[in-house]
């Protein structure tokens, strides 16, 4: 099998679609003698903010010099980001080899058992948890979860710590019709004594959370209110039961990085007794230089991207581009997939110079007849980039689905070499 055949065995089982439920990992887990319980790791769960929580806690471990590995979805360059070791994605022949070493069983689960195939996320975690747990041991492991948190096939180890920077309406077919319902699937995952690190601004979802956490006897650290984020205009201060840094700045902007920086911050301190090496004065660096790809990113001076997927991420990235640039000229090229709030989305997006729609190559990609006749539309993204001009004045942001922001992005760096 080569590298490029292994990747496609694992989209092939894109197939089998999406399974709620451990079973399958279960079982796919004990033929190799559970791997997980080898792991020292941080779950990371939500709606809006995982990856840059991820990325947070990533480059404060790394940079404290411990061995890190991460869990993210999806990719936005190459599919190996998913699985990445120090920030870098993992190996093609490390990848190849447990392809080979988990194909058999995984072909062997729906003819020994009652269950049904495995699914591709499901693969991919199960590599994952190989990867971390015995091929390439690391010292802590970050895991996002995919979708929810009870159901999902992440939820088969016990955590360091959970980390949940926001809920929202997003899934609502899957995970519930409302705020509290989607909050009790993602804390769902909270097992005992684990330390449960969260943000929220509703009431419903907070109780949701209390509830879950003194069933499970978990220490809560609540944003705005264990956790106290003092603004500065380029900085902030942060106030937390374990110690106050002040003058923190990061690299990436926006309120929301604020907080989910804060969240990763506590996490890090929590864990200093058996990571000593995270002192203040590392993750006050580690926050400096870290920024994730895909999340309000300037890809050159008048460029942004950013993977505003929902109502919710959406209403940040308004905020952001209101106190952060306006003194721009905002021109704004969107596209999701279906089965999104569109409208509200385009809606809140309509008080900029201009709002143009598109569609792209994806499955679920929303057609560009389906979107709303009001706004301008274009053919494809490349047309739109084309009409660019080079004025300071100038803002152009690409935004909307993740999968969108990964072709746009993987067109824009393979024409820039």
């Amino acid at each position: 099998m080569t590298y490029d055949q292994a990747v496609a065995w694992i989209h092939d089982q894109l197939k089998f679609g999406m399974k709620p439920g451990i079973e399958r990992m279960t079982w796919l887990l004990n033929q190799f003698d559970n791997p997980q319980n080898k792991l020292k790791a941080i779950h990371v769960v939500g709606t809006n903010g995982k990856g840059s929580t991820v990325n947070y806690l990533q480059e404060m471990f790394s940079f404290a010099g411990y061995e890190v590995g991460t869990f993210t979805s999806p990719y936005l360059m190459d599919f190996r980001e998913r699985i990445s070791l120090n920030g870098q994605m993992m190996a093609k022949e490390d990848l190849l080899t447990l392809v080979e070493r988990v194909k058999p069983v995984v072909e062997r689960l729906p003819r020994e058992t009652a269950y049904e195939p495995a699914t591709e996320f499901e693969i991919i975690t199960l590599i994952m948890f190989l990867y971390f747990g015995q091929y390439h041991p690391v010292d802590l492991a970050i895991i996002e979860a995919g979708l929810g948190g009870r159901h999902d096939s992440t939820n088969v180890f016990q955590a360091l710590a959970v980390v949940c920077p926001s809920i929202g309406l997003d899934h609502q077919d899957i995970l519930g019709q409302t705020y509290a319902e989607i909050a009790a699937e993602k804390a769902a995952v909270l097992k005992a004594g684990e330390p449960f690190i969260f943000a929220t601004e509703r009431e419903d979802v907070r109780q949701v959370f209390l509830k879950k956490a003194e069933q499970t006897q978990s220490p809560v650290f609540e944003l705005g209110r264990d956790i106290q984020v003092l603004d500065q205009e380029q900085t902030f201060d942060l106030n937390t039961p374990k110690g106050s840094l002040s003058n923190l700045a990061l690299a990436m902007p926006g309120q929301h990085q604020r907080a989910n920086a804060s969240l990763a911050v506590i996490t890090g301190q929590l864990l200093q007794s058996s990571y000593p090496k995270v002192t203040d004065t590392v993750i006050r660096q580690a926050l400096a230089q870290a920024q994730w790809a895909g999340r309000t990113e300037l890809v050159g001076p008048q460029l942004m991207l950013d993977g505003a997927h929902n109502q919710e991420s959406v209403a940040v990235l308004v905020d952001l581009l209101k106190s952060h640039y306006a003194d721009r000229q905002i021109h704004i090229l969107f596209a999701a997939i279906a089965n999104k709030p569109v409208e509200k989305m385009l809606a809140s997006l309509s008080d900029f110079a201009s709002l143009t729609v598109t569609s792209f190559d994806y499955p679920k990609a929303l057609p560009l007849a389906a979107y709303p006749t009001t706004y301008q539309r274009v053919e494809n993204f490349q047309s739109w980039l084309a009409k660019m001009t080079f004025d300071e004045g100038q803002l152009y942001l690409v935004t909307g689905s993740l999968y969108f922001i990964s072709q746009v992005r993987q067109y824009l760096f393979a024409t820039e070499n």
